[in-house]
């Protein structure tokens, strides 16, 4: 690296810009912008997130104070909170949602092959939503409830990364299940979720795809055992049992299904999972199963450490880009860790990019020199995003 460059201007070159600008071009994001195009938005947007500024106000007053790297830093615009606010508002969020698809496309290759914890070859997605709250005087456009609004962020999690390999942003009024219509089931692929996804119609179309899925059954589902097979309680497995569906479900799904009953003594809860799979282990079902809680580790992730619960804007244009432009930097960190094989966790790779953004140090020595950060500083409940 040309230490030349500020760590910023580094971190910018793992981008593949020539997508961006296609990007822009797509919906028109620079057409009539005589001043701060979407490369400039974009690039305001992205020092945020990776310093952790609060507002506007902060974003204009630390560019400014550092007005002589700006231009280095790929800023060709003035930055000022107007301009900002009028880009978040006006500039398509469109732009920023298919250039991080692209990243996701770069990134899913890198950890194609990481182990994440169940001896199985195949792609392993796991699918959740997480609600983040909004005011709905501020945010009328965000329905949710009658004196409440917030938005769902819908996310396909594929645990090998993890990487998102779908995200949906919503109301809050919509249901989960809904957003399995969207999804382009892949033949041979696990899907793992929770009961808040039970709808046999929709697991129906993911069966007739070939695709494989394990969910939480509910209490009130009205099924016939036809056969049991014999498993080892000692493991915690309580049966596996081959059944059909009755009355109104087998209407929706007319095929038989797979149950496992699995007793957590750590917890000291029953879970119930219903599969089309036959044929992997009995205690595979239940593993697949314990191994969606990598989705709930990402949304923690992101809301602790990235800026998707305070808004630069109230339009519904101004939220979902700053929350695309959150998941691109996301990615982005994910990409230079594999890229320059660093030993660090997420977590540490943002907080040592975030107090040396403007330093003219390589990239790589900054990441590598530091191994870790002293772990008796932090508090014991940091999240640590599966030690990537």
């Amino acid at each position: 690296m040309n230490t030349g460059k500020t760590v910023f201007s580094q971190i910018m070159e793992f981008l593949p810009l020539y997508e961006f600008r296609k990007c822009v071009e797509r919906y028109q994001g620079d057409y009539k912008v005589k001043s701060f195009s979407c490369m400039d938005q974009f690039l305001c947007l992205a020092f945020a997130q990776l310093t952790f500024r609060e507002s506007l106000r902060d974003i204009e007053a630390c560019l400014r104070s550092m007005q002589s790297k700006l231009y280095h830093m790929g800023i060709r615009g003035r930055v000022s909170r107007n301009t900002l606010s009028n880009a978040n508002n006006q500039r398509d969020w469109h732009i920023y949602a298919d250039f991080a698809q692209i990243l996701i496309h770069k990134a899913r290759p890198l950890y194609a092959h990481d182990p994440f914890g169940v001896a199985l070859d195949d792609t392993i997605y796991a699918l959740d939503s997480t609600t983040i709250d909004l005011c709905l005087a501020l945010f009328p456009w965000a329905h949710y409830q009658r004196k409440h609004g917030a938005i769902k962020l819908h996310t396909l999690l594929d645990l090998r990364g993890p990487i998102p390999a779908f995200i949906d942003i919503t109301d809050g009024k919509i249901s989960d299940f809904d957003i399995m219509d969207k999804l382009a089931p892949e033949p041979g692929s696990f899907y793992i979720m929770d009961r808040g996804y039970l709808d046999f119609e929709r697991l129906y179309a993911l069966h007739q795809a070939k695709a494989n899925f394990v969910i939480r059954d509910k209490a009130n589902i009205c099924y016939h055992r036809l056969y049991s097979r014999p498993v080892d309680k000692n493991t915690g497995l309580c049966c596996d049992q081959t059944i059909a569906l009755s009355q109104y479900g087998a209407e929706r799904y007319p095929e038989h299904l797979r149950r496992v009953k699995f007793f957590d003594s750590k917890n000291g809860q029953y879970y119930t999972f219903l599969t089309n799979n036959f044929t992997v282990d009995t205690i595979t079902v239940a593993e697949l199963y314990k191994s969606r809680w990598k989705v709930e580790l990402f949304f923690k992730w992101i809301k602790q450490h990235l800026r998707i619960k305070a808004f630069f804007g109230t339009s519904e244009n101004a939220v979902k880009t700053q929350i695309w432009t959150a998941i691109s930097i996301y990615v982005l960190i994910t990409i230079i860790k594999k890229q320059l094989a660093v030993k660090p966790d997420l977590y540490t790779i943002l907080q040592i990019l975030s107090i040396s953004i403007f330093e003219k140090v390589p990239i790589a020595q900054v990441l590598t020199t530091i191994n870790s950060v002293n772990r008796s500083t932090q508090s014991d409940n940091q999240l640590l995003l599966f030690n990537l």
